[in-house]
């Protein structure tokens, strides 16, 4: 059937017409605060396959060297969305009105390998060989309040000993820490699975346990301000809509399982791992293994524990690191994400 003349004028009018919607949402942009390390990958994959760019945003990453720097830098207004673990400085921060908990991120899981609990082979050598025997010896952590400390608490508290048994000794970044149970400065410390495996392997640690096993928990989350949620919840929304889509091909390249419960890979394996290294492991000949080493669980959806976060923010209180009472309900937003 042939097209009029007044409907082929029409055409080019028309994707003019889109084409300066599109350009316009996309000049909005959302910046974006996290750790440089793997365990972020979602948002990676979200950014190098223009999931956020199909939303009409653009986003900007901001890297820190530790989680309670994300919080400050929201408050500050540096970056408008962060993504880390939740500290005692964040509930602090978010319970005077200033950030508010969207969704979630990486979950400590039962039967999941994520963060390993590891000894220094002089600590281990000396008779640290279990988690219940860490009265008496150092722990390294990035800083009081932190998840580490958080996670040293509750574990802690699993194996009926007190904290302060343990000393804290605070190293700043991953790092450090990393560095100094490796060559014995502490007596343990954690690691996620992909820092942790190749010292254990090497034989310059020694693994104790699975932080997911002992107490499972949301480990990091995504958050805003509360100026972000009354003057840009529409950029918000279409953040989270990318973001979900990043989770979604996250979970289908590495969270497949068969009935052996070995992971199922494929094709969107290896293009994952190949987004991915442009971020971490770039150059490092072993980065897909190191990758699927140290794989994280994602709730669909990017899903948030709220039950878990409502934990986190009662022993934050009860350990004097957050200071008054906190009602929850007023520092996590839950009409952007899906709950758990």
């Amino acid at each position: 059937m042939p097209v009029s003349r007044r409907a082929t004028l029409a055409i080019p009018a028309a994707i003019v017409l889109a084409g300066y919607a599109t350009s316009s949402r996309a000049a909005e942009s959302v910046r974006l605060g996290l750790l440089h390390t793997l365990s972020p990958a979602p948002f990676y994959l979200a950014q190098e396959h223009g999931l956020w760019t199909a939303e009409g945003i653009g986003v900007e990453f901001r890297f820190f060297e530790a989680a309670q720097p994300i919080a400050a830098a929201a408050v500050s207004g540096d970056i408008d969305v962060g993504v880390t673990a939740l500290t005692g400085g964040f509930f602090s921060l978010a319970g005077k009105g200033a950030l508010k908990v969207i969704g979630g991120a990486m979950h400590e899981q039962k039967g999941f390998e994520l963060t390993a609990f590891v000894a220094s082979r002089k600590a281990y050598d000396a008779g640290l060989t279990d988690i219940s025997k860490m009265p008496g010896h150092s722990f390294g952590l990035t800083q009081y309040g932190s998840s580490f400390h958080y996670m040293m608490g509750r574990l802690a508290m699993a194996r009926g000993f007190d904290i302060r048994s343990v000393t804290l000794r605070p190293l700043q970044t991953i790092g450090n820490m990393v560095a100094a149970v490796r060559t014995g400065q502490v007596d343990a410390t954690m690691a996620i699975a992909s820092m942790a495996r190749p010292m254990i392997d090497a034989k310059q640690v020694v693994l104790l346990g699975w932080v997911g096993d002992e107490v499972p928990y949301q480990i990091t989350a995504l958050f805003t301000t509360a100026g972000m949620i009354r003057g840009r919840a529409d950029a918000l929304h279409r953040f989270c809509r990318g973001y979900q889509r990043g989770v979604a091909e996250y979970r289908g390249a590495f969270l497949r399982f068969g009935a052996d419960r070995k992971p199922i890979e494929g094709p969107s394996t290896d293009a994952a791992i190949a987004a991915i290294t442009k971020y971490v492991f770039t150059g490092d000949p072993a980065a897909a293994a190191r990758i699927k080493a140290g794989i994280g669980w994602y709730d669909e959806g990017a899903a948030l524990d709220v039950t878990d976060v409502r934990e986190q923010l009662a022993w934050f209180t009860a350990e004097a690191m957050v200071k008054g009472r906190i009602d929850p309900a007023d520092i996590i937003d839950t009409s952007f994400l899906p709950t758990r």
